[in-house]
């Protein structure tokens, strides 16, 4: 009997791998984004938009009419055919078309040269406007057909008829115009805003000459050359940020009127629906005390008093624009985490209210001027506002109410009602992370999604009954090759009481008789996450790569990391690294308990503050790690950027002990493991005197990490520079770990 049991067990084994050497297996070009057949083994995509209310499928070479049946669909369009009516190729795909008019036949395509508005059914050019050369910051209008846009540092304003207006003369290096500010933190991620009608064009003004000049070193010249970074430390000068109007009827450019003390943050402009105000979410140097402000588009003048007003201990972000109710301009929905959740709060302009301070849920206190209602109550975060259903009076938003790693679409009335008594509809199946497209009255939405069990599935959608019909389910593109278990579940932090969520991969051809080297892959920070229930729970293509060449792969989201609450990002405030570091650990000890994980072979690697992390386990933890590869890390945080920096650490006089503690230069010291430093020669980010300053704390110390750059490269590598990398830290855990 004992012999027909092993006997039975050998001829398992065997078919397994009989079963694994037929099948494929991926290299990191299979894998990675930037590799050569990358794309080929990606599920397949529907390319979607809307023309008004209609949905719209767009290929290479046409765009066809989504029907619900066969039958009914149509082809608006090809490829070809505009470019016949344009009398040349300038066309190459409708995947890059839009539809700016709902109600019109017209399709924009964009050139190097310039902008085309197209009309597919009478088959001619409706308009046609030139682009300048040099120009960046593209921001056009389809009211009024302007477009706004920066040659250097200055910017320009180019109307319907294509005449051009130059708005500010004195851009340079030190004065910025039109560009982003405070390093794209708060939400900011362009420097031009027109009003709804395009009368009127908001634009940033970026004063930085005060700010040192990080130097940075181009060596592709003969003699290498330095270049300028303008790049503010912590507790160091910042940028004097300014916002103006110009008015493209008058030709008058006003600035808002920002009285003494001067805001340190203004951001997310938000236009009123006839744009005659500008408001504005600003914020102190401190980050503790945010306002929203109105101010006249015509003079510039401020409002006397802010409409809301939030304080926290900790640190306060506003990081969403207003969006206005289509269908009443007077009330509009803000986004805020005052509550400790990122949820829906609708604003009433014309409702004043007698302002008192009272404590918020979320450990701060907030002053409202104005009537504020909580739309979306619940312990659960939103991560996306989709619009609204304009006949239903409807709000319609992504978040993870179900459960923590699934992000699912909902709708949920837009009226006064008591926390209790609202009710919330689930749009979208309730597994899985969901991404959504909205047509123009909000009655229909495209949704693409994938779960650990759906490869791709897109779905047109009914927000007002929820019916949906399947446009298309992706085939898995793997199913030749030879792919790892990946599995989730959760763990208690050190806390003792928060739920933390992990991903787990098994090596291929798994053995739980085999002990397998470890690797700990590491972000950790704020407004970041790596574990969510889409396809592979979030799997990155090189922990697939590792698990194929026979290792465990472990990714954990420790607190301070992203769509988990206030209170939970915020227990690391004053002391990154600290508390994430005990979670990580509690991650270690639980993969101590599985029988296949060699404790004596654990690795760890992250980028950017998954490289801190890293540098910062090998030192901290040095008879727990043998091996780590950090990325482009952050070693001294009073080195980093002030607008992220001060939000987490506070000013570095202000928190010395902090800034003490979790600088790694005092570490370099514990180090014991083979760890290899990897970083962008020219990286913007974490500059390099990050990495240098490590390296030289070790000489000191007597330490010896390993150091790998990227000339020309910035915080990330991309294309094959990106395949190379890979193939670098594969080479050290195979090298050390193995």
């Amino acid at each position: 009997m004992k012999k027909a049991c092993l006997l039975a067990a050998f001829m398992m084994f065997a078919l397994t791998t009989m079963a694994q050497t037929t099948k494929k297996s991926f290299t990191l070009n299979d894998l990675l984004s930037g590799g050569s057949t990358f794309w080929n083994l990606q599920p397949k995509y529907m390319f979607s938009t809307w023309w008004g209310d209609v949905p719209v499928e767009l290929t290479v070479d046409e765009a066809r009419r989504i029907g619900v049946e066969k039958s009914k669909s149509e082809v608006l369009f090809t490829t070809e055919g505009l470019n016949e009516i344009l009398g040349e190729k300038l066309v190459r795909a409708c995947t890059g078309v839009s539809f700016p008019y709902p109600d019109q036949p017209i399709v924009k395509v964009q050139t190097s040269k310039e902008i085309l508005l197209i009309d597919f059914e009478k088959k001619s050019v409706a308009w046609r406007g030139p682009l300048q050369e040099g120009a960046s910051e593209l921001t056009w209008n389809p009211e009024s057909r302007a477009l706004a846009y920066c040659i250097g540092s200055n910017v320009f304003v180019q109307k319907a008829d294509g005449s051009r207006i130059q708005l500010t003369f004195d851009g340079s290096d030190d004065i910025v115009y039109g560009h982003s500010v405070s390093r794209e933190e708060f939400g900011i991620s362009k420097g031009l805003f027109w009003s709804p009608d395009g009368k009127r064009l908001a634009f940033y003004k970026k004063d930085q000459s005060r700010i040192p000049s990080y130097p940075q070193v181009d060596i592709t010249k003969r003699i290498a050359e330095t270049y300028i970074d303008k790049y503010p430390m912590a507790g160091e000068e910042t940028e004097d940020v300014s916002v103006a109007v110009f008015d493209i009827q008058t030709g008058k450019t006003v600035w808002l009127q920002n009285p003494k003390p001067k805001t340190d943050y203004m951001t997310n402009l938000s236009w009123s629906p006839d744009g005659q105000k500008l408001y504005v979410f600003e914020l102190n140097r401190d980050q503790n005390h945010m306002q929203l402000f109105g101010y006249d588009a015509a003079t510039g003048k401020k409002d006397s008093e802010p409409l809301v007003e939030e304080r926290h201990p900790k640190y306060v972000e506003p990081m969403h624009t207003l969006r206005f109710l289509p269908w009443d301009a007077t009330k509009a929905v803000m986004q805020s985490r005052r509550d400790n959740w990122n949820h829906l709060y609708l604003i009433d302009f014309k409702k004043r209210m007698y302002p008192e301070w009272r404590n918020a849920d979320g450990g701060g206190t907030t002053c409202d001027h104005i009537a504020v209602q909580l739309l979306t109550p619940g312990n659960f975060e939103i991560r996306d506002f989709i619009g609204f259903n304009q006949k239903e009076k409807t709000a319609l938003f992504i978040g993870n109410m179900t459960h923590p790693l699934h992000h699912t679409i909902h709708a949920v009335k837009v009226r006064n009602e008591k926390p209790k008594d609202v009710k919330y509809m689930l749009l979208s199946a309730g597994e899985g992370v969901h991404g959504a497209s909205l047509n123009s009255t909000g009655t229909q939405l495209i949704d693409t999604y994938s779960s650990p069990t759906v490869a791709r599935e897109v779905n047109l959608i009914q927000t007002k009954t929820g019916k949906s019909v399947n446009l298309l389910t992706a085939a898995d593109p793997w199913q030749d090759y030879n792919v790892p278990e990946i599995t989730s579940g959760s763990i208690k932090a050190a806390d003792g009481v928060t739920d933390l969520y992990y991903r787990l991969i098994k090596p291929v051809g798994f053995d739980p008789s085999k002990k397998y080297p470890t690797v700990v892959y590491v972000y950790g920070g704020p407004h970041a996450h790596n574990v969510q229930a889409s396809r592979g729970y979030y799997f990155r293509g090189w922990e697939i790569y590792m698990a194929q060449l026979g290792y465990v792969i472990f990714v954990l989201d420790n607190r301070g990391s992203q769509y988990r609450g206030l209170k939970f990002e915020q227990a690391t405030f004053r002391h990154l690294g600290e508390e994430e570091m005990k979670d990580q650990i509690k991650g270690v000890e639980f993969l101590k308990t599985l029988p296949y994980v060699d404790a004596n072979r654990l690795g760890v690697h992250g980028w950017s503050f998954g490289g801190f992390m890293t540098t910062n386990l090998m030192c901290s933890y040095p008879d727990v790690f043998k091996v780590g590869v950090a990325g482009g890390p952050v070693i001294d945080w009073k080195y980093y950027e002030v607008m992220y920096g001060e939000r987490y650490m506070d000013r570095p006089e202000e928190n010395p002990d902090g800034y003490a503690a979790c600088s790694l230069l005092t570490k370099a010291k514990n180090l014991k493991g083979r760890l290899q430093i990897i970083l962008g020669y020219n990286d913007p980010t974490c500059v390099p005197q990050h990495s240098f300053s490590f390296i030289r704390a070790c000489i000191d110390a007597g330490t010896q990490p390993d150091l790998f750059l990227y000339p020309g490269d910035g915080h990330n590598m991309f294309g094959t520079d990106q395949v190379h990398l890979h193939e670098r830290i594969t080479r050290y855990f195979e090298d050390y770990l193995k």
